[in-house]
């Protein structure tokens, strides 16, 4: 026994990997091994995945939407908007084009984890050929807010970070309520997304952790079965006449990201071409009570997309 015991710590000498790794339960149900520390993650999904693993300072190596030398493919480079200095250096490469994966770039990364969305499943078993894969929650009904971040902080042995990014936000929230004229907690806000149709945003976002955590409630509104974007995460599609009938005491808009304009006049001109004249009979517009804020920043599921739409409220509320 003492022989085995004393080979058992040689081995563990040898390969530390082996005293590394633990078991964990994907939010699918799978069960796999991964190390107690990756350092070499790939991600499935920038927005959802990278941007709140980077957030927790650990620079995924392999993303989704980037080149070979690490530039954005999209209109948005969502690590440098919402991360600023913060953001990954060198950025993450690319593993392929979006929608189509290179399993060889993958390969030649050298991942320890590779982590995507419950979407993700079908690529799951090809890819654990690769590294152990990991699937993470993403879409709305299934988790709000930044809480897709506070899992992987845990997953990732990152909790005391990201308790020191909730205290630090947590004590912003005070400071902007204060800015605030009347009582966000006897208030409603509704978020609505511009792409060529309009859509209200769902529970998925940094910025509607930081809308509710100020108090205000989420407006009830009829809605239909399908929810789209961000891979059945963020939206859910309004007709323009459900949209005319919309009195939330406060109505964010924002354009889609897949466009390079997402300011307010950028986004006046989309809600002019989608519904026309809606700045006359769409009452929100016409009591003051609709601000504009930049989608990029504030729709990642994310401590810091939070703290960016806890900034644009500051700013309307001042005005």
């Amino acid at each position: 026994m003492k022989r085995m015991f004393l080979l058992l710590l040689a081995l563990l000498a040898i390969h530390p990997a082996i005293a590394a790794d633990r078991n964990v339960t994907d939010d699918t149900g799978r069960s796999l091994q991964i190390p107690t520390a990756p350092e070499r993650i790939i991600v499935l999904h920038e927005p959802l995945l990278g941007v709140p693993i980077a957030d927790l300072g650990l620079a995924p190596v392999g993303s989704y939407g980037r080149s070979d030398d690490g530039g954005t493919q999209m209109s948005a480079d969502f690590y440098r908007l919402v991360l600023g200095d913060r953001a990954p250096d060198p950025m993450p490469k690319g593993i392929g084009a979006l929608g189509n994966m290179d399993v060889e770039k993958m390969r030649a990364l050298a991942p320890d984890l590779i982590i995507g969305t419950e979407h993700d499943r079908e690529k799951a078993a090809l890819l654990s050929s690769i590294a152990p894969v990991y699937l993470q929650n993403s879409s709305t009904g299934r988790v709000r807010g930044f809480n897709a971040e506070e899992a992987l902080a845990k997953l990732l042995g990152r909790e005391e970070i990201f308790a020191e990014r909730k205290s630090d936000y947590l004590t912003r929230v005070d400071q902007v309520r204060t800015t605030l004229s009347t009582d966000p907690r006897q208030q409603t806000y509704l978020v609505i997304f511009l792409s060529d149709q309009i859509n209200a945003v769902g529970e998925m976002a940094g910025m509607v952790q930081a809308l509710e955590d100020l108090g205000y409630n989420r407006l009830s509104i009829e809605r239909d079965s399908r929810i789209s974007g961000f891979g059945a995460t963020l939206l859910i599609p309004l007709s323009a006449e459900t949209f005319g009938r919309l009195d939330p005491d406060l109505l964010v808009v924002m354009n889609t990201f897949g466009k390079p304009a997402r300011d307010e006049t950028a986004i006046r001109q989309s809600l002019d071409r989608i519904v026309p004249g809606w700045q006359h009979f769409l009452k929100p517009a016409r009591e003051g009570r609709m601000m504009f804020v930049d989608s990029a920043q504030v729709t990642t599921p994310t401590v810091a997309s939070a703290l960016h739409m806890l900034d644009a409220i500051e700013t309307w509320a001042k005005q």
